[in-house]
């Protein structure tokens, strides 16, 4: 069973002060989100969607994704990363490799360069020497993830406490958080 891609795209885009929720304003000709789950998928691997502020069902399922709503999204990415990997636990998959749903020039091969690292408990991307996503987190991890807050995986990536690989990618990690944000890099 491979590695589950899963898009985080739950949050209520507070920082976005354009017209509706950020994913789904245009970028590039497709809503924001598209971007990043279209790579997932593209890379191979079986591909999750967790939503939660904006419905984003049938935009993952038409984009090849499944789709799970997170009822907790509003108390913080702690509750998606949750969602995700109880969905990857209940599908049997050995890890999930986590991006982000405003990360639009993420490339389908560094979602598929991380997955491949299933040598160490976590390999995270990286871009210039930057750690970014994705990150693929192994199931022995699971248990040491946040369960509330908004954090994800980032303090046991830093904690030295677990093994984590750097796997050098290609792609821009920008994260578009502010319409300053999605029209500097339309």
């Amino acid at each position: 069973m491979p590695a589950l891609a899963v898009v985080l795209a739950a949050g209520g885009a507070t920082r976005f002060a354009g017209p509706g929720h950020k994913l789904l304003a245009p970028f590039r000709g497709r809503p924001l989100v598209s971007w990043a789950v279209r790579s997932a998928v593209a890379s191979g691997l079986p591909t999750l969607v967790v939503h939660g502020a904006v419905e984003l069902s049938g935009l993952a399922e038409a984009l090849g994704a499944r789709a799970v709503a997170n009822p907790r999204w509003a108390e913080g990415q702690a509750t998606s990363l949750q969602v995700a990997v109880g969905a990857a636990g209940a599908g049997g998959h050995p890890a999930v490799v986590v991006g982000l749903g405003d990360q639009p020039l993420l490339s389908a091969e560094a979602w598929a360069a991380v997955a491949a690292r299933d040598d160490v408990p976590v390999a995270v991307a990286t871009y210039g020497g930057q750690r970014r996503h994705p990150v693929r987190l192994g199931a022995e991890v699971w248990p040491l993830l946040p369960t509330q807050g908004d954090e994800g995986a980032g303090r046991l990536v830093a904690s030295g406490t677990v093994e984590v690989a750097e796997v050098a990618c290609p792609g821009m990690p920008v994260d578009v958080d502010t319409l300053e944000d999605l029209r500097r890099w339309s």
